[in-house]
């Protein structure tokens, strides 16, 4: 099955900028949807933003305009460009993947990349 490995998390100061790369294990399956998803302790993970293979994109509203991500198609990976990063945006960040949208799809997680934002 395919694997999802996350990088790029680490320790920034409020203001600053921080990029997130997921790279998919295995091209055999085609990844339809790629994204990213977040979950700060004690609460419930939530999504962040994701990317369909035609460029779609989805954000939530706390990170429009300061977040942006991308898909290269052919290596299967999926990065985010975060700016004017807030205290509010620590979190572990987990890449997601799809192979489609039917009830058939399967789902595949990254294992997580931690991302803390000082004030």
């Amino acid at each position: 099955q395919v694997q999802l490995v996350e990088s790029g998390g680490g320790l920034v100061q409020a203001g600053g900028s921080l990029r997130l790369s997921c790279a998919a294990s295995s091209n055999v399956f085609r990844l339809i949807i790629m994204g990213w998803y977040r979950q700060a302790p004690g609460n419930e993970r939530e999504l962040v933003a994701t990317i369909n293979s035609r460029g779609r994109t989805n954000y939530a509203d706390s990170v429009k305009g300061r977040f942006t991500v991308s898909m290269d198609n052919t290596k299967n990976t999926v990065d985010l460009q975060m700016d004017s990063l807030k205290p509010e945006d620590s979190a572990v960040y987990y890449c997601y993947a799809t192979n489609g949208i039917s009830v058939e799809a399967t789902n595949f997680w990254g294992k997580g990349t931690r991302v803390t934002v000082a004030s």
